[in-house]
């Protein structure tokens, strides 16, 4: 089990609080189910207790917050733009990133060994942890601790902005100046655990015929990353024309 399901008053706990977040927390209840996986859930009359519901209040705070320092970076930018970048910022790997290098995953109480979503564990506990902040201390404290404390320290937004990343859209392009018809495909989906969350696997397929396949948590997600495989895989067999894109 993890560091709070152990003990809520870990000097770890405190001290990821004091370094990385640079406040003490007062409600660790609230915290310690914000780090607590859907694998670890307690039940408590009949509800079963993890970060699943903090998770989702943290995903509209965090898109809400990365949304208005977006527009407010780039006054001269378009919504296209706009758009394209906070899900560069806010995407499951993103967000998993940035969970393990400020030694949130550290931190999550979870049973090993146990199949489930793991893969998007650091990211789902980092947007726990922000709506639980958001619960303790607000809005305008939120905000200045996601904007100062984690994007500028730890996201490089200038080098994101010029890093590809929309392999979906790049796929589509190369297909229309191929004369090659891409569509997406979802091939299963998966029910990860009893509350119903779902896994997705979609697979590419061009001119009718299939080509990389990808599992995520949504559908956009997944085609996404089938999207990113197969655009590399083209590039590494025909890198001429790769170029040419």
């Amino acid at each position: 089990m993890g560091l709070l399901r152990k003990d809520t008053e870990s000097p770890e706990f405190y001290a990821f609080f004091r370094n990385v977040l640079g406040y003490r927390p007062r409600h660790t209840e609230l915290y310690r189910i914000a780090l607590t996986h859907s694998s670890s859930s307690t039940v408590d009359h009949g509800h079963r207790i993890n970060n699943e519901r903090l998770e989702y209040l943290g995903d509209a705070v965090l898109g809400a917050v990365v949304a208005e320092y977006l527009y407010r970076k780039y006054p001269m930018k378009g919504e296209g733009f706009l758009t394209e970048m906070r899900s560069k910022i806010v995407s499951r790997k993103s967000l998993g990133n940035l969970a393990r290098r400020i030694g949130l995953v550290d931190l999550i109480d979870h049973q090993k060994g146990q199949n489930g979503s793991f893969k998007s564990m650091g990211g789902d506990a980092f947007e726990a942890l922000i709506g639980a902040i958001y619960l303790e201390k607000g809005h305008r404290f939120t905000r200045r601790l996601i904007v100062d404390r984690l994007l500028c320290t730890y996201i490089d937004v200038d080098e994101l902005a010029v890093t590809d990343w929309n392999y979906k859209g790049k796929l589509i392009d190369w297909g229309q100046k191929q004369h090659q018809k891409v569509t997406f495909e979802v091939l299963r989906t998966i029910n990860r655990d009893r509350d119903g969350r779902r896994e997705y696997e979609c697979r590419v397929n061009i001119g009718g015929k299939p080509q990389q396949s990808a599992m995520g948590y949504t559908i956009k997600s997944a085609e996404q990353l089938a999207a990113e495989k197969t655009y590399k895989a083209l590039v590494a067999a025909q890198p001429a024309q790769a170029e040419e894109e």
